[in-house]
């Protein structure tokens, strides 16, 4: 099943759920369809008991050349008006919590989230990978944690999120710097986990990690996510008793016992999430 939005593109392929940005003929620049319409589409993953894994890729050659600074004008009139009152300043505060969400939504989603680095990947399009679980590039990937390079301050969760990811020097380097990275040095840091010679190579990769992922049973994978994202900042002994609570809800299940049928009977589990 397809559905088109303005700007994503969703395709719903048995267990898997591709979500693309599709604005190719502006290299994927993130205007406020981009936005907006994430939230309500990570909100439908979630809530579909048919998807256990999501695939963020782009269409065309570029995952995405960041935020529409232009276009995004509708969404932050304050940068048009280049309004530098108190009122101003406070309302543009706020206006960066929508976008903030947007970045979130996937974080949040119970499912994981695969994402897929081709081509041009600057800016925001960091801010979205970051929120991923899991990144994945093609060699000619460019990636660039871009907004000190346009006067910009990172605000919408790379900032948060990479130094988990790569830690902090090589977040703060990249911060600094604003400069591109290849898809290889972004494996050496761990920004990614494996490099594919090209895009269809990519796509084909991240739909077997996809399709690995989904092997499994659900309440245990979304259960992992769920503690992996309780557990950043959070000391061990509170990490311990939040698993301790997290894992209480899925035992026993319908899948353990599917588990232990299966093996019994040397055959694959078929797991259904209950």
């Amino acid at each position: 099943m397809t559905t088109e939005y303005s700007f994503y593109r969703v395709e719903k392929k048995g267990s898997i759920a591709w979500v693309f940005l599709n604005r190719p003929e502006k290299k994927n620049a993130m205007g406020p369809a981009a936005w907006t319409e994430i939230i309500p589409i990570f909100a439908d993953i979630d809530r579909d008991d048919s998807i256990l894994v999501a695939i963020i890729a782009g269409e065309g050659k570029d995952f995405s050349t960041g935020i529409d600074i232009m276009g995004m004008a509708p969404m932050i009139p304050t940068m048009k008006n280049w309004d530098m009152s108190a009122r101003g300043k406070v309302k543009l505060f706020h206006d960066i919590f929508p976008l903030q969400d947007a970045m979130t939504c996937v974080e949040k989603c119970a499912k994981p989230v695969i994402c897929c680095f081709h081509g041009y990947s600057i800016g925001a399009a960091l801010d979205l990978g970051s929120a991923c679980d899991i990144r994945l590039a093609s060699e000619d990937a460019k990636i660039s944690l871009r907004e000190a390079a346009v006067s910009f301050i990172a605000d919408v969760g790379v900032l948060q999120r990479l130094p988990h990811i790569v830690g902090q020097g090589i977040t703060r380097e990249m911060a600094y710097t604003a400069k591109f990275v290849d898809a290889r040095w972004a494996r050496d840091v761990h920004l990614v986990n494996e490099v594919f010679p090209d895009k269809d190579a990519l796509l084909k990769g991240a739909e077997a990690l996809a399709l690995e992922i989904a092997q499994n049973a659900p309440l245990a994978v979304q259960g992992a996510k769920e503690v992996l994202n309780f557990c950043r900042g959070k000391s061990i002994a509170d990490g311990l008793e939040y698993v301790s609570a997290r894992s209480a809800m899925v035992l026993p299940s319908e899948d353990i016992a599917e588990t232990m049928t299966a093996f019994m009977e040397k055959r694959p589990p078929v797991y259904k999430g209950k």
